[in-house]
């Protein structure tokens, strides 16, 4: 009995998928996981997603879908997470290769779905930002949930449409979401985020972080990544509601512009037009862009007293928690700098670990 799970926009939604597939299918048959190669720039240094020609080491499944397996490499300067997340999880990741547009990917999903007859297919997207109109002046990143959601909605099979912890990727907050929202599907629990705690040691993901502490009953204010926008952890974070398909295409005006596309560029065009941005842009300047203040070369204990006075500044604003990702962006670190951040931290100051997040404290 084979499951098929669409991570909506790649990255931690990925790791998400591998925890709904756990819990609400058990771990005897893991999920097939549909996800985008696409890790923003603390991995990969080139701005867009990846597709199946970036890697070696792919394994064919259809005709148009490869899989990532623990034995595939990105090609310098590339980066990617999957061949990781392959190595450490049971699921099968295939990789979804937006560069043919929405027709491209439909056609994938479809593949996919023939060639898998699965009990089921479920689209998941954590935050909720599938949901949005296009208009959001907080609106960040549309464009994957746009083309995996005009691609669902074009396939044979049915799709069911959920969306996990509310307002968690900073993008919608969950009031402007909540009456979207069908009924509940699931709430995870502390024992079932088990799975996907070893990943989330390495794994930039904020949202699914975010989500995997609220269903560990961390609650407060976290600072996540770039403009380090509040995130309220509450009781809506490890919620999973359905929503009708229908609804969310009527709602999201970018995922009716790019059905037609064929193209990457095309589709992100419509963002250009529709959201008044392209994400894509964004991260080409963004990977050209000086660092704000010097780059740091090593990471050192003399990183602790920077710390010290970003935990005093962002506690004064009633932040509570922050993710090791906005911390190393803070701090001017990038890459494997990162690891090295988390680790001096949690070895120098355990008691603020409080897994995935870490805590702020006045000193």
């Amino acid at each position: 009995m084979t499951r098929l799970i669409v991570a909506a926009g790649g990255g931690g939604d990925a790791i998400a998928a591998a925890m709904l597939s756990n819990a609400l299918y058990g771990d005897e048959d893991p999920a097939v996981i549909f996800t985008y190669a696409w890790d923003r720039l603390l991995i990969d240094p080139l701005p867009g997603p990846r597709g199946a020609g970036d890697f070696t080491g792919l394994a064919r499944l259809t005709p148009s879908v490869w899989a990532v397996t623990a034995e595939t490499k990105p090609i310098p300067p590339a980066g990617s997470t999957l061949p990781r997340l392959a190595a450490e999880l049971p699921h099968t990741f295939a990789l979804l290769d937006p560069y043919e547009g929405a027709v491209g990917v439909t056609r994938q999903l479809q593949e996919l779905v023939d060639h898998l007859n699965p009990e089921s297919v479920d689209l998941l997207d954590v935050g909720g930002d599938i949901l949005a109109r296009g208009d959001e002046p907080t609106l960040r990143s549309p464009l994957a949930d746009a083309l995996t959601l005009a691609a669902a909605s074009q396939v044979s099979a049915v799709v069911r449409l959920l969306v996990a912890g509310l307002g968690l990727d900073g993008e919608l907050s969950a009031d402007e979401l909540r009456p979207v929202m069908g009924p509940v599907a699931h709430t995870f629990t502390a024992s079932e985020t088990s799975a996907i705690g070893a990943v989330l040691e390495w794994h930039p993901s904020e949202a699914t972080a975010m989500l995997t502490a609220t269903a560990r009953g961390i609650r407060g204010t976290c600072k996540i990544r770039d403009a380090g926008l509040p995130v309220p952890l509450t009781d809506d974070g490890p919620r999973v509601h359905e929503v009708d398909l229908g609804r969310a295409m009527i709602r999201n005006t970018l995922a009716r512009a790019i059905t037609g596309t064929r193209t990457l560029r095309a589709a992100d065009a419509h963002s250009l037009r529709v959201c008044g941005f392209s994400e894509i842009d964004y991260e080409r300047t963004k990977a050209l862009r000086p660092a704000e203040g010097p780059m740091r070369r090593h990471v050192s204990e003399a990183v602790l007293s920077h710390l010290d006075k970003l935990e005093a500044e962002e506690r004064g604003s009633g932040v509570t928690h922050t993710t090791f990702r906005h911390l190393a962006e803070a701090l001017n670190l990038e890459g494997k700098q990162g690891d090295a951040l988390r680790r001096l931290l949690i070895a120098s100051r355990p008691e603020q670990h409080v897994a995935p997040l870490w805590r702020m404290v006045e000193r």
